[in-house]
């Protein structure tokens, strides 16, 4: 037992009086912040809230406009990531950092090699980083190609990469986005023993669950502020929901029997092999209806993300056919994404960045992507920007996409914002048929209470909906029935009423019996 008599020890984290400014736009305002040494700390609020500016001003991103940091009790300047890395702080991303084609060993000494003999720093890094495996439980084969082992172990890759530099202090963003129930019960278990041995983990996470499971404390951030400090064991989901909006959410989710009618998607035996001849979906055979959403649960790269791409027209299939809303793609029979959207079907893809917006472009321009050629937009020689501002400023009104200014870039709105941007302008035309991939990715409790309900009203409007998502929580409340992928193939289907996170789990592993399911699909 800790005399009483003896000192408290200093602020793992302590920041004092932190601002931040992007031109007219204040992410952090007169911020004070602190973290206790070995402890678990949770940060939430809704996008653009400043979580992410906040914790990429501790780690070195951006400098702050004023205030000041200390590290466990010492006032430290963090101009860039090598700062904060020298004052023990390591941050493991949403987006894991690591080399595809490289080792484990070779991505944890990347940056970080002990000398100018690589074989030094292998040896080196090899005993360390098998003195941290143990230390820690998070055993990884460390000869083993990142791109040969599942992305549960990968962020394990990233957490050990942290703690190799010297981290006391690490930093998580979203990181059970990408890992099943049972992968992100490891990480809990594995933050715990992180704890327990003295390293501080802040952790920024839009699900509650996780909040009220995981911490010891938790921040809630509101408009660039902090609101709220509590310990979590004082506190509930339904609080802290409150706490980030301002007002009262509604956690579960009033949602009527599906009615569904037509088909109108039809996927018989489809397939796909591709550039590297790597088979990515193998005999892929289910339906939607018009008036249900139909979920694929699976981890990331089991091919959720090529089927949405054939049935979207950004990639042509192997065997097989898809019919969708009266398109029919075949090998022989392709379709281009201006066909599908001309057919009503809409398309959220997963990755917003990549495939739903231009960062460099305005957020009007954004709203309009795939839409651009119609004449209420684009003008004989220009486009109509008057037309374009007055579209965009009705659908950040209708999702409330903050700042609403159409003219500011993309990339300079949250990475949530930036997503219900994408969804508002697929879903406001009223499409037949909504293809959505990971829709509330990034998105704060208050939208995706928002978002949920106009997937809905899209459904009992009587749109077919093929939704992808990696939250369990979301496809059981969302979906009418729920298939199942593994490895390019469906593995099983259930009904989303009878369905739990441990078996939907169990399935996504492969960890289940699909004997039943393969006789009753296939004879």
């Amino acid at each position: 037992m800790k005399d009483a008599s003896s000192p408290t020890p200093p602020m793992a984290i302590d920041l004092r009086g932190i601002s931040k400014s992007f031109g007219t736009v204040q992410a952090n305002k007169d911020i004070y912040f602190s973290v206790p040494q070995g402890t678990i700390h949770g940060i939430v609020g809704e996008n653009g809230a400043g979580k992410s500016t906040l914790m990429s001003i501790l780690y070195g991103f951006y400098e702050a406009d004023s205030g000041e940091i200390y590290i466990d009790g010492k006032l430290t300047r963090i101009r860039n990531s090598t700062d904060a890395i020298a004052a023990g702080i390591g941050m493991v991303h949403q987006h894991f950092m690591l080399v595809e084609n490289f080792t484990v060993l070779e991505n944890i000494i990347l940056g970080a090699e002990s000398g100018a003999m690589l074989s030094r720093s292998i040896a080196d890094a090899t005993t360390e980083a098998e003195r941290l495996e143990e230390e820690f439980g998070l055993h990884v084969d460390l000869h083993a190609r990142i791109d040969e082992i599942p992305v549960g172990q990968q962020q394990r890759v990233e957490t050990i990469k942290a703690l190799y530099r010297g981290a006391r202090i690490l930093i998580l963003d979203e990181p059970t986005g990408v890992l099943t129930p049972q992968e992100a019960d490891q990480l809990f278990d594995i933050l715990r023993s992180l704890r327990d041995k003295g390293v501080t983990v802040i952790i920024i996470t839009h699900k509650l669950r996780e909040i009220m499971d995981l911490t010891d404390n938790v921040s809630v951030m509101r408009q660039g502020q902090i609101v709220a400090n509590v310990k979590t064991s004082e506190t509930s989901k339904e609080e802290l929901a409150e706490l980030m909006v301002g007002r009262k959410i509604r956690m579960d989710l009033d949602k009527t029997a599906a009615d569904p009618k037509e088909t109108l998607i039809e996927i018989k035996h489809l397939g796909l092999i591709d550039e590297q001849q790597i088979k990515r979906l193998e005999d892929i055979t289910f339906e939607v209806h018009s008036g249900e959403i139909v979920g694929i649960a699976g981890v990331s790269g089991n091919g959720q993300s090529e089927l949405l791409e054939i049935l979207s027209g950004m990639r042509p299939c192997s065997k097989g056919e898809a019919h969708i809303n009266g398109l029919t793609i075949t090998p022989s029979q392709h379709s281009n994404p201006g066909e599908v959207r001309h057919a009503s079907i809409a398309h959220v893809p997963e990755d917003r960045l990549k495939r739903g917006l231009i960062p460099r472009f305005s957020a009007g321009e954004s709203a309009i992507l795939g839409y651009h050629n119609n004449p209420e937009y684009n003008g004989a020689i220009l486009s109509k920007a008057e037309a374009i501002k007055k579209h965009c400023l009705h659908l950040m009104d209708a999702f409330d996409v903050r700042p609403n200014h159409p003219a500011l870039k993309s990339a300079n709105f949250s990475g949530g914002n930036q997503q219900k941007l994408i969804l508002a302008r697929e879903m406001d035309p009223d499409p037949k048929v909504l293809l959505v991939g990971q829709p509330t990715r990034g998105v704060d409790i208050g939208a995706i209470e928002f978002i949920h309900k106009q997937i809905i009203a899209m459904r009992d409007r009587g749109s077919a909906v093929l939704l992808v998502s990696g939250e369990l929580d979301e496809l059981i409340s969302l979906a009418d029935r729920i298939v199942v992928m593994f490895d390019g193939r469906i593995v099983g289907e259930v009904n989303a009423a009878e369905a739990d996170e441990r078996t939907l789990g169990l399935m996504m592993a492969n960890a289940h019996q699909e004997d039943e399911y393969k006789e009753a699909t296939h004879g």
